[in-house]
């Protein structure tokens, strides 16, 4: 059975080529343009992991982490950031991130990861 993975960024071109690289990689992927969108996708389906942005319009990917572990606190959850204020990067851990990649990103780097989070 396929894994499912739910990404969130507001970078469409991050969308298409996670989304391609993961579908051929043999998940079943859900896309979201901003936190709000992601986690309302989130309510209504299971997912295996969750990769996501941290600095989205609307909801940001800190505060949809938040209300994610609120109602599940089992689901990996990987950031993918640019940010490199270590208060911002200790706050997102805080809210339960599991993970962080930094961008650009290294499909080889995240690939593991997921692989190492949901194996």
């Amino acid at each position: 059975m396929k894994k499912k993975m739910l990404i969130v960024d507001d970078e469409e071109d991050i969308l298409i080529f996670l989304s391609y690289h993961f579908n051929k990689n043999g998940f079943t992927v859900t896309t979201a343009p901003d936190g709000i969108i992601g986690l309302s996708k989130f309510e209504k389906d299971s997912f295996d992991i969750v990769i996501t942005d941290i600095r989205m319009p609307y909801m940001d990917g800190i505060e949809m982490c938040r209300e994610i572990k609120k109602q599940d606190r089992i689901t990996p959850i990987i950031f993918l950031t640019a940010v490199t204020d270590d208060y911002k990067i200790l706050h997102a851990m805080r809210t339960g991130a599991d993970q962080f990649v930094d961008k650009p990103i290294k499909l080889d780097e995240l690939t593991a990861i997921v692989n190492g989070l949901i194996n």
